[in-house]
């Protein structure tokens, strides 16, 4: 007997395209994911798994008084497999979530190969859309199908460092303000070693854009390089950061000039990133440079940073706040290439998008979340934003609609924003909508 059971075509297994299969082969459809790697790779990958995490390790903060925390949150209790992966391969960042990055893709990949519904191919598509590392032949059929030029912007990779190289005679342990466990490592800089080292960032060799040099790069601010951050004023990454707010330097008892943070980065603790130092120098220069930071005079750099291109497209003209283009019915568009900023908005927007593909192909009506949710009004912005200036955008409060009554204090109206969101999205799900 022939199969019947509806089917639906993923490209692209990053976070998105993992998170949009999972959920539309969770409600029955069967799914044939496609992604390029091993055969095709792009700059920032260095491995052949699903859902790798390219820059940073951390996926933002989790507290529940946060936009990001409200996301997760939401992502939660909407059952996102990337989330539940991501709370399984959990390392301490204090009120953040972060991950080993390669336990994490190794259990989202594990999981999306085990699902009956799901086949993974393992070939390069270029002629319908994908992720924001998109292949040349695919960023052409991106141009043609939408009718416009395509946007995008770059951001970069901050480098990653041995634990046992880290000169903890300088360096401590610690989170801002006491918050939660010592999960971080600090660098305290006094303000002739922040000088020092804010002249030679200023005159180090950067790596050069090569097929994009006539072309005005523009830099997301969400993951800025942190030469790009530097050249904007000598006081730029001390009050970004390197801002020492919170932190005692337990050699002085006093509050550091600067400080420069690190990260674990894998579960076994032997691996730390650079906080906001998403970089594209040259190798050699991220050596010279940063090894001018107290504490890292020896450090032993295992990945150096460096730049690449996302691709982006104008949502506004294009989607619905459903994730599905205007003008083509069956096609859903999902993870930074819609707009929407970071890795958690990216995992929504594959949520949203492997939802109504499953309906869709179910003959189901289109589920549209609550404006009053952080996944609903990500969503509602990227689609109707002003097109003449849209750019990415990354969870916050200010996309919510107001508070009746208004609440003036900030803390409290964050944490009754999120309430509020929380109990609009249940009572939606136990509507069965």
């Amino acid at each position: 007997m022939p199969n019947t059971e509806p089917t639906i075509t993923v490209v692209g297994g990053g976070l998105a395209g993992s998170e949009a299969a999972w959920q539309a082969a969770e409600r029955g459809v069967g799914v044939t994911l496609y992604e390029m790697r091993p055969h095709r790779t792009t700059p920032a990958h260095v491995s052949d798994r699903l859902a790798e995490l390219v820059c940073s390790n951390s996926l933002g903060s989790d507290l529940p008084d946060r936009a990001a925390g409200l996301l997760k949150a939401e992502l939660r209790i909407l059952g996102s497999l990337v989330l539940d992966c991501a709370d399984e391969t959990r390392v301490p960042a204090g009120g953040a979530l972060a991950v080993d990055r390669e336990a994490f893709a190794a259990e989202v990949t594990r999981r999306v190969e085990a699902h009956p519904r799901i086949t993974l191919v393992r070939e390069e598509v270029t002629a319908i859309p994908a992720g924001p590392l998109t292949s040349d032949p695919l960023a052409e059929a991106i141009a043609d199908l939408t009718g416009q030029e395509h946007l995008y912007f770059y951001d970069a990779l901050a480098p990653i460092v041995s634990a046992e190289s880290i000169d903890m005679s300088i360096a401590f342990r610690a989170s801002r303000y006491g918050r939660g466990d010592a999960d971080y490592v600090n660098c305290p800089m006094t303000e002739v070693e922040y000088a020092r080292f804010v002249d030679a960032l200023l005159v180090a060799e950067r790596i050069p854009l090569r097929d994009f040099e006539q072309e005005n790069a523009q830099f997301f601010e969400g993951c800025l390089a942190v030469e790009v951050l530097a050249a904007r004023g000598r006081d730029a990454l001390a009050f970004g950061p390197l801002r020492p707010v919170g932190l005692t330097d337990p050699r002085t008892g006093r509050r550091p000039y600067a400080v420069v943070q690190l990260r674990q980065d894998n579960l076994a603790g032997t691996l730390y990133n650079l906080v906001g130092f998403q970089t594209n120098l040259r190798y050699g220069e991220q050596e010279r440079v940063f090894r001018l930071i107290p504490g890292l005079e020896r450090a032993e750099f295992v990945r150096y940073g460096h730049m690449h291109r996302n691709t982006f497209i104008n949502s506004p003209l294009l989607l619905e706040p459903t994730m599905a283009l205007r003008d083509r019915a069956g096609l859903f568009f999902a993870g930074q290439i819609t707009g929407v900023e970071g890795y958690v908005g990216s995992v929504g927007s594959g949520w949203v998008a492997g939802v109504n593909a499953a309906r869709f192909v179910l003959g189901a009506e289109p589920l549209e979340l609550p404006r009053t949710t952080m996944l609903g009004a990500l969503c509602h912005y990227v689609s109707r934003a002003g097109a003449g200036s849209f750019q990415p955008m990354k969870a916050n409060f200010g996309l919510l609609p107001p508070l009746d009554p208004p609440v003036r204090n900030k803390r409290r109206r964050y944490r009754a924003y999120a309430e509020r969101a929380l109990e609009n999205l249940k009572f939606q799900i136990s509507n069965g909508k």
